[in-house]
C-alpha cells in the first residue's frame, strides 16, 4: 500500500499557510492535473483526487486541526482515528501501518474481506469541467451538461444477460475468490486469488447480452442538468450525488464532480466577493467633477465624482460584488478611477488649453513648491 503524501506537500504550501494561499494552491494544482486537460493520464488523474483529499482537509479548520495533530490517522477508520486513537503509534497507525498489516492478513488467511470485496460496490465517479460566464459564476444558473460515463444497459437491466438470469459461480460459490493452500516454514498457509471462471463477478453469464457483451453497462452520451450556486469562484468542484457511473452488484452510482472554469470579463475582476473595474473619464470631469455611469453586474449606476479627482482614485459600491457562497450578502465593487488625455487635439482646443495654463501659472505656488506649469513650457 502506498504511503500517502502530507497534505501539505500535496497543494506545496507550508504549514503556515493561510485558507486563501492553500485555496489558490488547490487550484493551480486540480487546473494541472483535471482529467481534461489530461486524457487518459491515469497518474495525472491520481494527482487530481489526491489534491481534492487535501483541499478537502486543509480548507476545513476543524479538520485541519486535527490533520496537524494527529496526521493521516486523524482521518484513518482502521487506526482509531484522532486522539487515543492507533494513528498516535509510529509503524502502525496511518499510511503504512494496519492498512499494509491487514492487507498481508487477508490475502494468505482470508477472511471477511472476500464478501466486502465481491459486496455490493459504488459505482466510479466522473470527473468533468464546466465554463461559466462571468455572470453566470455570479449569480447562479441551470446547466444542461453533456457527460459520456458508463449506464447502466436497458436491455438486460444491468445483469449482463440476455434472459436477465444468472447463475452462481461453483467454483467460488459467488465470493469472486479462490483460495488455494500452500505449503511452507510457517506451515500450510491459504493464499487467495481472482476466480479464473468468472473473473472475480461470482456469477456466471450463459447467455450475453448483445446490447452491452454481458458487461451490464455501455458507454453513452447523456445530459444532466446541473444547478450551479450563485458565488461559484473558478476551481471549486459541484459534486451532483448519484449522477456518476453505476455500481455493482446493487451498489449506489457514482457521484458526477464538475470543476468550475469562469471566462474573463472584458470589464469586471474578481478577487473572493469583491469586483473591481475601472472607469475612464475625461480632464474635464476630473477637475470639476461629474455624474458618471458605472457598469455593475446588475447594470448601470449612477455615481458623483468631486471636482479635483485623481487618476488612480478608488470608489466603492457597496454589495455590488459577487453573492456570497454561503448564506446572504454580497461583495462590494471597487472602481479604480484612469483620467484619459486626449492624443488628437485642434488647434483652438490647443490655444484653450495654453489659457487655461497660463491661468493656472498666475496662481501662487502651494506648500512652498516651485511654481511650474501644469501643461510644461509654452513654445
Amino acid at each position: 500500500m502506498a504511503e500517502k503524501r502530507d497534505y501539505y506537500e500535496v497543494l506545496g504550501v507550508p504549514k503556515t499557510a493561510t485558507d486563501d494561499e492553500i485555496k489558490k494552491a488547490y487550484r493551480k494544482v486540480a487546473k494541472q492535473y483535471h482529467p481534461d486537460l489530461n486524457p487518459g493520464n491515469a497518474e495525472a488523474e491520481a494527482k487530481f483526487k489526491e489534491a481534492g483529499e487535501a483541499y478537502a482537509v486543509l480548507s476545513d479548520q476543524q479538520k485541519r486541526q486535527q490533520y496537524d495533530q494527529f496526521g493521516h490517522a486523524a482521518f484513518d477508520q482502521t487506526a482509531g482515528g484522532g486522539a487515543g486513537g492507533f494513528g498516535d503509534f509510529s509503524g502502525f497507525g496511518g499510511a503504512g501501518g494496519f492498512g499494509d498489516f491487514s492487507d498481508i492478513f487477508e490475502s494468505f488467511f482470508g477472511g471477511g474481506s472476500a464478501r466486502r470485496k465481491t459486496g455490493p460496490q459504488k459505482g466510479q465517479d466522473v470527473h468533468i469541467s464546466c465554463d461559466l460566464t462571468f455572470e453566470e459564476a455570479a449569480f447562479g444558473v441551470k446547466k444542461e451538461i453533456p457527460v459520456t460515463k458508463d449506464v447502466s444497459c436497458d436491455a438486460c437491466n444491468g445483469t449482463g444477460s440476455k434472459s436477465r438470469t444468472t447463475t452462481t459461480c461453483p467454483n467460488c460459490k459467488g465470493t469472486g475468490r479462490v483460495y488455494v493452500r500452500q505449503n511452507s516454514i510457517l506451515g500450510t498457509i491459504q493464499r487467495e486469488s481472482v476466480c479464473d471462471k468468472c473473473n472475480g463477478t461470482g456469477t456466471i453469464i450463459n447467455d450475453p447480452c448483445p446490447k452491452c457483451s454481458a458487461r451490464g453497462r455501455y458507454r453513452k452520451n447523456v445530459k444532466i442538468q446541473v444547478d450551479i450556486p450563485a458565488g461559484i469562484d473558478d476551481g471549486q468542484t459541484i459534486s451532483v450525488r448519484g449522477q456518476g457511473e453505476p455500481g455493482t452488484k446493487g451498489g449506489p452510482f457514482g457521484d458526477l464532480l464538475v470543476t468550475i472554469r469562469i471566462k474573463n470579463h472584458p470589464y469586471f475582476r474578481r478577487d473572493g466577493y469583491n469586483v473591481y473595474c475601472e472607469v475612464p473619464i475625461s480632464f474635464v470631469q476630473a477637475a470639476l467633477g461629474d455624474e458618471i455611469e458605472v457598469n455593475t453586474l446588475d447594470g448601470k449606476v449612477k455615481y458623483n465624482i468631486n471636482g479635483g479627482t485623481q487618476t488612480g482614485s478608488v470608489f466603492r459600491l457597496k454589495n455590488k460584488g459577487i453573492p456570497y457562497l454561503r448564506g446572504s450578502g454580497r461583495g462590494d465593487q471597487y472602481v479604480t478611477v484612469k483620467v484619459v488625455v486626449p492624443t488628437k487635439l485642434t488647434e483652438k482646443q490647443k490655444e484653450v488649453l495654453r489659457e487655461f495654463n497660463d491661468l493656472l501659472e498666475g496662481k501662487a505656488p502651494e506648500n512652498g513648491e516651485e511654481k511650474k506649469s501644469f501643461f510644461g513650457k509654452r513654445k
